[in-house]
């Protein structure tokens, strides 16, 4: 990750973050290591999940760290392959899932349509809006 939007993190940059904000850093720092921890869970597993919910935040260094951090646990390149399909589908599936709220104001515009109200949405005073 060398372009513009997205710097290498160095040293220098992890430091400088950690020195404006501490006490911050340092609490985020314990809570993600409490929370990658040896648990009902394991370390490994944990990690898949990071690497399919990176890919659905669309962060490249999650995606790159936590992809890394798998590996290290032992996960194999089909598992994390698997988890990065399954985050391609939920992200999908919510927008098919969502869709259900534009069919319902398209099935309620017809409804309106068809017995003489207009459709439209409220403004601030309780009038429809254009």
């Amino acid at each position: 990750m060398t372009d513009e939007l997205y710097p290498a993190p160095t040293r220098d940059l992890t430091r400088l973050r950690r020195k404006l904000a501490p006490g911050v850093a340092t609490a985020f720092h314990d809570f993600s290591e409490a929370a990658f921890a040896e648990g009902a869970l394991s370390t490994r597993t944990k990690h898949l999940i990071a690497v399919a919910v990176a890919h659905v935040t669309q962060c490249p260094y999650c995606i790159k760290g936590h992809t890394r951090a798998a590996l290290r646990e032992g996960t194999s390149n089909e598992e994390l392959m698997e988890a990065i399909w399954v985050a391609a589908e939920m992200r999908a599936g919510a927008a098919f899932a969502h869709s259900l709220i534009a069919v319902a104001q398209m099935e309620s515009r017809e409804v309106e349509s068809a017995s003489g109200h207009q459709a439209g949405i409220r403004d601030s005073a309780g009038d429809y809006a254009q």
